[in-house]
């Protein structure tokens, strides 16, 4: 079968490209932006990729098209696919169809650290032999590709409650009907498709009704929207998760910290100390993952110890404070965060680890929501524990300046935030009294430009 994907260097689109690739199907795909890391995966699997969308790309007519949700009527490729009658359905619908149908699956959902506690739980059930399938919207660094069929009845799968298709307005993950599922957090995100936090809860309670009742449901201990969400009705066992004293009464899964910054911890099972796990990844959400995944990968037969050891093995993900360049006594990292809550985590988790070390956090607002504004009110005490704090504002946002000026003007401070709208007096900005030692951590859910590559070669030139 030929199948042709609109919109196939998206992260969810351009894996299930290579899962059909797997199948044995021939697979064409077209997107406005074809570009590292996904294309480069894409060819190194015999897949033909078109830059822009055009009526010549269906040619030779394909036997399926998959549309990816960031398509929309007046596309001229989609109202091709109308026009022409070619059959067509969304990424989700085909996945569930043709992959998930006879597997037990195991799906990450949140609002947050999908991606990350995807990757960790697949690496667990790796290290523990099992030859599971897998699709992950990022590219985990202990894996050649961001998705494969696997051999065995296992799947997991990072479970995104975004839109399906244009035509398909229901999350993704209520395709997926998971046997094991992790619900990570949930707060209010993707403003261009939910009016309010509500109707995220009502999309999370959705999934939960998916799941059997001899399934597992697996959530923090502490978080009012879930907490909505499970109370529309929950028909499956739930465990639930927590850090230290958090919490009173007693939770199935907790975590002692040994380090503040998160990086040692002791895993404690039922109030049984398990084992300690010692790695090379911060911050206390990524403790939360953690336990998460090693509940999870308990579900479907790895010991907890097993899991431990495996995630002391742990190489991380791709953009999750990844360590792009170090240059003269300067780090930079690279992170996808791009919620307040995030950037909070990520700022705090590096604090921890670096204690006094100056921090420089440079921050693009880009997502559809960030774009709206919505997130206004907590954007700025997000970045509490930077030294100091670059805005780019790329996108040209009216608010963002305006937010820095009024918030100065009421509190008499932020001398330490400056809003820039160029990469280039992004970097000028950031080499201007650069501390000796220092760690820059550029925080975006895009490409912002290159201006990873082109800060580490500026600092090389004055530093190097």
């Amino acid at each position: 079968m030929h199948i042709h994907i609109l919109g196939i260097c998206g992260t969810f689109m351009g894996s299930l490209a290579v899962i059909a690739r797997e199948l044995g199907h021939t697979v064409t795909g077209s997107d406005q932006g074809v570009y590292p890391p996904m294309s480069t995966q894409l060819e190194a699997q015999g897949i033909a990729l078109m830059e822009g969308y055009r009526v010549e790309n269906l040619e030779p007519k394909p036997d399926l098209v998959l549309i990816g949700n960031a398509m929309s009527r007046g596309n001229v490729e989609v109202e091709a696919v109308l026009n022409r009658g070619i059959d067509y359905m969304s990424g989700p619908e085909w996945l569930s169809r043709e992959v998930l149908r006879h597997r037990w699956v195991m799906a990450v959902a949140g609002t947050h650290g999908k991606t990350t506690t995807t990757s960790m739980l697949l690496w667990i059930l790796d290290q523990a032999g099992f030859d599971a399938g897998y699709l992950v919207g990022g590219v985990p660094q202990d894996f050649p590709v961001s998705a494969r069929l696997g051999s065995s009845d296992f799947f997991v799968i990072e479970a995104d409650e975004y839109d399906s298709a244009f035509f398909d307005k229901r999350s993704k993950f209520i395709h997926y009907r998971p046997n094991t599922l992790i619900l990570n957090n949930l707060e209010y995100d993707h403003a261009d498709i939910f009016d309010s936090v509500e109707a995220i809860e009502r999309q999370f309670h959705h999934v939960v009704r998916t799941v059997p009742s001899q399934g597992l449901i697996i959530r923090p201990a502490v978080d009012k929207h879930l907490d909505k969400a499970l109370d529309m009705g929950c028909w499956s066992p739930v465990q639930d998760t927590a850090i230290g004293s958090e919490i009173s009464r007693t939770t199935d899964w907790r975590a002692e910290l040994l380090r503040e910054d998160g990086s040692q911890f002791m895993v404690i099972h039922h109030e049984q100390p398990v084992a300690v796990l010692k790695w090379n990844l911060t911050g206390q959400h990524n403790v939360r993952n953690a336990l998460s995944a090693i509940a999870a990968a308990r579900h479907v037969g790895v010991t907890p110890d097993h899991a431990v050891a495996a995630l002391c093995r742990f190489s991380g993900v791709k953009r999750r404070m990844e360590r792009v360049g170090e240059v003269g006594g300067v780090t930079v990292y690279d992170d996808f965060a791009h919620h307040p809550t995030a950037i909070t985590s990520t700022l705090e988790g590096l604090r921890n680890q670096v204690g006094d070390e100056p921090i420089l956090a440079i921050i693009e607002p880009r997502s559809n929501t960030m774009k709206q504004g919505v997130h206004q009110q907590t954007l700025i005490p997000s970045t509490a524990a930077a030294d100091r704090v670059l805005w780019g504002n790329l996108s040209d946002m009216d608010w963002l300046p305006e937010l820095v000026e009024s918030w100065r003007a009421e509190h008499g401070e932020l001398d330490h935030h400056s809003v820039e709208n160029s990469v280039e007096t992004l970097i000028a900005r950031a080499l201007e009294q650069l501390p000796e030692t220092c760690h820059i951590v550029i925080m975006s859910n895009g490409g912002f430009g290159g201006i990873h590559r082109k800060l580490v070669a500026e600092l090389e030139k004055v530093r190097g």
